[in-house]
């Protein structure tokens, strides 16, 4: 009995390239499969270990009033794609706008001369690609109708201008008063050559309130931010009466302030936005961005201890309504929690797909980008010190004297976590309660020296909308923490 040898008769490029390709242009969907296989499989024919393809819409509208007149609207309608060729441990990123089957087959075939490879000629045999049944994160959830239950402008404009009327109606002694909106609407799919085919939307929201006041020689100036990831009526439903009450006590408090004398002071900071500074000076440090340029002083210390053990730290894209929150990353990883810092160990680093290729730790759907004319890097989501086992009133009883840091402002921090921040509220603590305000108040320090001092944290953890800038761009982020001690920090002042 003979046995016929058995043949594995893979697809032509000819073959391939003279199909027609009829993927569904305002829409990504199902219909997308063919057409990306068959580029997946072009890009591993050539040689390539390891191809993706990022796909994005956008629609994107910003809105704002100063006083009493809407001075701006920008609109932004942007359609594009990016592909990435990885070749072992070596990878280059190419984008384009043309989403039609030669355009993004042209920009394969750039990505993949840079890594000194070639698109196969007629007739050579193709890999044979086989997506997996597409995540549509977008249908299963009802985002679909998200964008046209969006605010109109006409909305938009009477919202902001009745939150700049409450300031004026709150306020005392105001120069100037500003609020501003945002809506960006993004739909997104994802398929590479390991299978991964996924689609989802995103709808981010903010909007802000600023208020400056003078009085002679007196200047204060204060903002507050909100933000929201999944309720296209955010805007109509905001409570802007209460945010103008908030701004405008803030303001009035801060407006005859004293200025602070520098000094070492113990310093407790307040819940949400105070968590500025764990994102800034020690969450980026545990990204494998900074692992790979070999700047961040903590690559070495997993399972050691790296901070005080009251602190515990997590980040994560679940929590509901947070403005890093995401159903899936931007390399179709599903989004899950990675637990940074237990009790003062360092137990994991935030990893995209490349981070993990080049460092060894495991991909924690952390691959993000502001579009899609940036390749993914490991970025943050919502990251935040957990809540701990003391009272509001405990930590203020520890200290007798100090510094409340009631809201931060803006800051910079260098490469290996030397940081500096303003404080945009701060009040002086004697004995154990809060006395009089404070104004010039400027947070120094190094990352690998605060984290071991954050000696108490409170059981009101609190989160706050931010943006984060990177090596793959703008992106938001949730920054969070409960109130917290720090026991020794340098202050800036006069």
């Amino acid at each position: 009995m003979s046995v016929a040898p058995f043949s594995l008769s893979l697809p032509k490029t000819d073959d391939l390239l003279s199909r027609e390709y009829t993927a569904q242009r305002d829409r990504f969907g199902s219909s997308w499969e063919s057409t990306l296989a068959t580029l997946l499989g072009l890009g591993r024919a050539a040689g390539a270990d390891f191809v993706e393809f990022f796909l994005e819409r956008n629609n994107y509208i910003s809105c704002q009033a100063e006083d009493d007149a809407i001075t701006s609207i920008s609109p932004r309608l942007v359609t594009g794609a990016g592909v990435r060729v990885f070749l072992g441990q070596a990878d280059c990123y190419v984008s384009t706008n043309n989403l039609s089957f030669n355009g993004l087959k042209a920009a394969l075939d750039k990505a993949l001369s840079i890594m000194g490879l070639t698109l196969p000629g007629p007739g050579a045999n193709l890999f044979e690609i086989n997506l997996e049944l597409l995540r549509d994160y977008a249908s299963a959830r009802g985002k679909d109708a998200w964008l046209e239950r969006c605010s109109s402008m006409q909305d938009m404009g009477e919202v902001l201008l009745s939150a700049n009327q409450a300031l004026a109606h709150q306020a005392s002694h105001v120069q100037s008063r500003r609020a501003v909106y945002f809506r960006d609407w993004q739909e997104v799919m994802v398929a590479a050559s390991d299978g991964t085919f996924a689609r989802d939307i995103r709808l981010t929201q903010s909007v802000a309130c600023n208020l400056l006041c003078a009085d002679g020689e007196h200047r204060s100036s204060i903002g507050e931010r909100l933000g929201d990831t999944s309720n296209p009526e955010f805007l109509t439903t905001w409570d802007y009466q209460t945010t103008a009450e908030h701004v405008a006590d803030s303001a009035g408090k801060m407006l005859y302030a004293e200025y602070l004398e520098s000094g070492s002071y113990p310093v407790i900071m307040a819940n949400q936005f105070g968590g500025v500074i764990f994102h800034e000076a020690c969450g980026h440090l545990l990204e494998t961005t900074q692992i790979e340029r070999g700047t961040t002083p903590f690559m070495d210390k997993k399972g050691e201890k790296i901070a005080h053990v009251n602190l515990t730290a997590w980040d994560e894209g679940l929590s509901t309504d947070a403005f890093g929150t995401i159903d899936m990353d931007d390399e179709g990883m599903p989004a899950q929690r990675t637990l940074l810092i237990e009790n003062g160990m360092l137990r994991n680093f935030l990893s995209d797909r490349a981070g993990s290729m080049r460092t060894g730790h495991p991909r924690t759907g952390s691959g993000r980008r502001q579009s899609y004319t940036y390749a993914a890097a490991s970025r943050m989501r919502n990251t935040y010190i957990a809540p701990g086992d003391y009272s509001l009133d405990q930590l203020f009883a520890s200290v007798d004297k100090g510094i409340y840091c009631k809201k931060m402002g803006g800051g910079s921090v260098g490469a290996t976590g030397q940081f500096n921040f303003a404080v945009d509220e701060a009040y002086l603590i004697e004995h154990g309660q809060v006395t009089k305000p404070l104004k010039g108040a400027t947070l120094i320090g190094e990352a690998t020296e605060i984290m071991d001092r954050i000696s108490m944290c409170s059981n009101d953890l609190g989160l706050a909308p931010g943006f984060c800038g990177s090596i793959s761009g703008s992106i938001y982020v949730t920054v969070g923490q409960p109130h917290l001690k720090v026991d020794a920090i340098t202050v800036g002042g006069r």
